[in-house]
């Protein structure tokens, strides 16, 4: 029995011994990873907080827009962002929805660059479909009231009541229109395409007026088959269309699809009656169609 009892305690002994051990290693083992994500966490401070990580100039950020590279510029006019600035302070996102605000940027992906540091932004541009022109008001009143002599109406330059087209459309406000009804300034698009192509169709009106059915308007226009180079709005009863087989009168934008059919039948038109002798088609009622003459 007493070599038995000795033997026990020996063996308790050592493995209090080993659970010493085991403890003080895990007490190391704790203190040096402290000490190293401490020292990790430090690091990764003090190289965020170097001059390095600093937007100077707008050279350090590149825009692209469908894969092309714009200029310096136009990145600073879209961006207009305050130079020497912190690249970890600036949000990609605000940076994003503010980009997108713009009139002529339908998305925005903005990203930090960190060697070299910089941002990388992504946009994409919306496509105009159609000119808007709204013609400003012409005051009648002074050109009906004047009264007209032989020798003043012949002579254009002395008479305001003529106007000429290259002065009135100076005056005139020319936007860009998407499909949705959305407008894009003219210089905010010009700015981001200066060799881009313009659209060749031509709408006349208020903008606000023919906003609400504009998207049905020109699905149907570009997929009748039928060129049409202008729309006159100005009338929300009776838009008129300036088509290939001449002036059209559409009435109210009802009843597109049927009323781009009957245009559509009408193509060989010009073939069988002179263009000249055509004063308009009237196709307001789809199932009465009328084409008067002169």
């Amino acid at each position: 029995m007493a070599g038995i009892i000795s033997v026990s305690r020996k063996d308790l002994a050592q493995r209090r011994q080993k659970l010493r051990r085991q403890r003080r290693i895990k007490i190391i083992q704790t203190i040096w990873r402290t000490l190293a994500a401490t020292g990790m966490a430090g690091g990764l401070l003090w190289v965020t907080v170097q001059p390095i990580w600093v937007l100077r100039t707008s050279t350090q950020v590149v825009m692209r827009s469908n894969s092309k590279l714009l200029s310096a510029q136009i990145t600073q006019s879209l961006l207009q962002l305050s130079y020497p600035q912190s690249l970890w302070r600036i949000e990609p996102a605000t940076i994003a929805e503010t980009l997108k605000k713009q009139p002529a940027i339908s998305q925005a992906s903005v990203s930090r660059r960190l060697f070299p540091p910089g941002l990388i932004i992504e946009i994409r541009e919306k496509s105009p479909v159609a000119i808007a022109q709204m013609l400003p008001k012409q005051n009648t009143s002074n050109c009906q009231n004047q009264p007209q002599s032989s020798e003043k109406s012949t002579d254009k330059s002395t008479n305001p009541c003529l106007k000429n087209p290259h002065t009135q459309n100076k005056h005139s406000q020319v936007n860009l229109l998407d499909a949705n009804g959305a407008l894009i300034p003219w210089q905010k698009y010009t700015a981001l395409n200066p060799n881009g192509k313009l659209p060749s169709l031509k709408v006349i009106g208020v903008p606000e007026q023919y906003r609400a059915y504009w998207h049905q308007l020109y699905q149907a226009v570009s997929q009748s088959g039928i060129q049409v180079t202008e729309i006159d709005c100005q009338d929300p009863t009776n838009l008129i269309l300036k088509t290939e087989l001449g002036n059209v009168h559409l009435g109210v934008p009802t009843q597109l699809a049927e009323k781009f059919h009957v245009l559509k039948q009408l193509e060989q038109l010009p073939s069988q009656l002179d263009s000249q002798q055509i004063a308009y088609i009237d196709i307001k009622n789809p199932s009465s169609l009328l084409v008067h003459t002169n």
